[in-house]
């Protein structure tokens, strides 16, 4: 065989192989595309936006966020943590009827607050506490990232530019309540073991109510507290119906 149709052959064989590498970056780079839009969701339309439609760079800026935060493990509440975050964040609700700004500021400090209690970096270091968030709640990370930005937006009057609105403040609280829910949320863990200790309970009230030595118990205290524990969710008060906040 000449050197000519050795050559020749080599150069087949590389731009082959160039072709299949090719093939394979382009393939992942697509797969690795969707997957950023299936985990980030709304999250990876507004990092393409702040690239100036740029994917490549929103995609390296959230490949760079799973990096730093994706093995982050969120840490369980206890109960009674949890109750006093959501009887705090009731009250934010109902504060907003006479003070609209005053509600968003302390919604932002409590988000802030719960979430380091999560294990995600404390709220002194907020963007890298929202990036942490947005790995691992990124469809309601940005109720969180607008009600911080209206707490810290300039007061009326004080000529730093335009206060936000009371609307604006509304529809902001609004949105972080899902971002909040999701952080007091109870884990699967909690709930079963909720679910054992009711079981148990019944067993045992059970067994007492045969042997005829079980105690009526007093009657249960109803109270309303605007809140659904075995949920882990907060429901929104009249306080934020447009029709009843001062100033809208």
């Amino acid at each position: 065989m000449s050197t000519g149709v050795i050559i020749l052959l080599i150069v087949v064989a590389v731009a082959l192989v160039a072709a299949v590498v090719a093939r394979s970056v382009a393939a992942r780079g697509a797969g690795g595309g969707r997957g950023l839009k299936r985990r980030f969701g709304p999250e990876y339309d507004r990092a393409v936006a702040r690239h100036d439609g740029d994917t490549k760079a929103a995609e390296h800026e959230l490949e760079e966020r799973v990096k730093r935060h994706g093995s982050l493990r969120e840490q369980p509440l206890e109960s009674s943590a949890r109750e006093r975050y959501m009887v705090r964040w009731t009250a934010v609700q109902e504060q907003f009827v006479d003070s609209p700004r005053d509600a968003v500021v302390e919604a932002d400090r409590l988000i802030a607050e719960v979430a380091g209690a999560r294990g995600f970096p404390d709220g002194s270091r907020h963007d890298e506490q929202l990036d942490a968030l947005s790995v691992h709640h990124a469809h309601h990370v940005h109720g969180y990232r607008r009600v911080h930005r209206a707490a810290h937006a300039p007061t009326s009057g004080s000529g730093a530019g335009p206060a936000a609105g009371t609307e604006e403040l509304r529809e902001a609280l609004v949105e972080a309540r899902a971002l909040f829910q999701d952080l007091t949320a109870p884990d699967r863990g909690d709930e079963k073991a909720l679910a054992r200790g009711k079981s148990a309970s019944q067993e045992k009230t059970g067994k007492a109510e045969k042997t005829g030595k079980a105690e009526e118990a007093p009657a249960a205290t109803r109270t309303d507290t605007n809140t659904d524990s075995s949920r882990g969710r907060t429901h929104a008060p009249w306080a934020l119906n447009r029709r009843h906040v001062k100033g809208s």
